[in-house]
């Protein structure tokens, strides 16, 4: 009788520890990394794919799978630059997508060739990030939005200014109410011109050109706080938008402006958008003002606070981005896993249309030197 009941209690612990292992089996399972993202790039022609490159080795969460560019020349620098095979490369984005089938293509062709990326890529269903703006006018902002709805891709817009942990901890001081309801944003934006900073050929062939561009300095920086601006009123439209653009430097831009301000008005709150080739130095910071206290970031992770009944300012060193929020690469992979939806941020696509609405305003508003009236877009 004793050996039988050792018999089944020896049983019932194998019962136990084969239910066990099957648990940790399956929890193992969930937990298991999502497969490579397999990314393309169509147009070398935009200097930040340097960057994407160079940023690549450090997401090994990302496959690269193809190159689309029909210029060999520039084809053959990037393969010795980065080391690259021939095999990457081809010549159309059509025949890239159907050879390598990628998840999303990164697009670093001219402002002006965006909509047509996206056109070719939704007819594949796959999903695009473009380089900052989403493209060069409102009327090809609506009809890229109309086309990732009938396809049912994400269109995202890739800001460098998005990735700074800088811009989060402003945007917190504002969720937070730390420094009240916001009153004036002011943001500056450039560098010395893309010539004194010697952009590559290719890159500054279809800079200086606006129907390739939109406009110069303008659309090229002014874009960077219309999109914050954007996000930091949660969508709201502006009731006026006000534009100025100089043209100090016509010698070396004679078809756009090298110098803009964008003045946003909005029922409580006022941005000012200085965007400019004319730097003494590159920049890229924000001054949020609130009702009772103001956040002006220096750099990318730092930031000067005062709040109210504060004796003085204090600099102060942002948290950095996490998780999806870290980079690019990071917030693209999370969207195609379904772990984020892109909706409200500096990335999406509704708040970049918005930025399309603005900015085309500001064109306007700059040609006719008269504010332009702002009504909310339909959805």
């Amino acid at each position: 009788m004793l050996r039988f009941r050792n018999r089944l209690r020896i049983g019932w612990s194998g019962v136990l520890l084969m239910g066990l292992l099957v648990m940790l089996t399956q929890a193992g399972r969930g937990q298991e990394q999502p497969a490579r993202l397999r990314v393309a790039i169509v147009g070398l022609e935009h200097g930040h794919a340097e960057g994407f490159l160079g940023q690549l080795a450090k997401h090994h969460e990302v496959e690269l799978v193809g190159i689309a560019d029909a210029d060999p020349e520039l084809t053959a620098r990037y393969a010795k630059k980065f080391s690259l095979p021939d095999t990457l490369f081809f010549k159309s984005l059509a025949n890239m997508i159907e050879v390598r089938h990628p998840q999303a293509v990164l697009v670093y062709t001219s402002i002006a060739e965006h909509r047509h990326a996206i056109e070719i890529a939704a007819q594949y269903g796959v999903s695009v990030m473009v380089e900052k703006p989403l493209t060069i006018s409102l009327e090809d902002a609506l009809a890229i939005r109309e086309i990732a709805r009938k396809h049912k891709i994400h269109v995202l817009v890739n800001y460098e200014t998005t990735w700074y942990a800088s811009n989060r901890a402003a945007f917190d001081e504002l969720q937070d109410h730390r420094i009240g309801e916001v009153r004036r944003v002011v943001v500056h934006d450039g560098h010395e011109g893309p010539k004194e900073i010697h952009v590559g050929p290719e890159f500054m062939k279809w800079l200086g050109d606006p129907q390739q561009n939109g406009a110069g300095a303008l659309y090229d920086f002014g874009c960077y706080g219309v999109d914050l601006m954007t996000w930091l009123m949660h969508g709201e439209t502006p009731l006026t938008v006000t534009a100025v653009v100089n043209h100090d430097k016509p010698q070396l831009y004679p078809l756009v402006d090298d110098d803009a301000t964008i003045v946003l008005a909005y029922p409580h709150a006022q941005a000012v958008i200085q965007a400019s080739w004319n730097w003494p130095f590159g920049r890229k910071d924000m001054e949020v003002y609130g009702a009772t206290g103001y956040a002006i970031t220096v750099g990318a992770d730092q930031m000067r606070i005062r709040h109210q009944h504060d004796a003085q300012e204090a600099l102060s060193t942002a948290s950095p981005l996490t998780g999806a929020q870290r980079d690019s690469l990071s917030y693209l992979a999370a969207v195609l896993h379904g772990e984020l939806e892109p909706k409200g941020d500096l990335t999406a696509l509704d708040t970049n249309v918005k930025v399309m609405q603005i900015l085309d305003a500001a064109r306007e508003s700059a040609r006719s030197g008269k504010s332009v009236k702002l009504t909310k877009l339909e959805e």
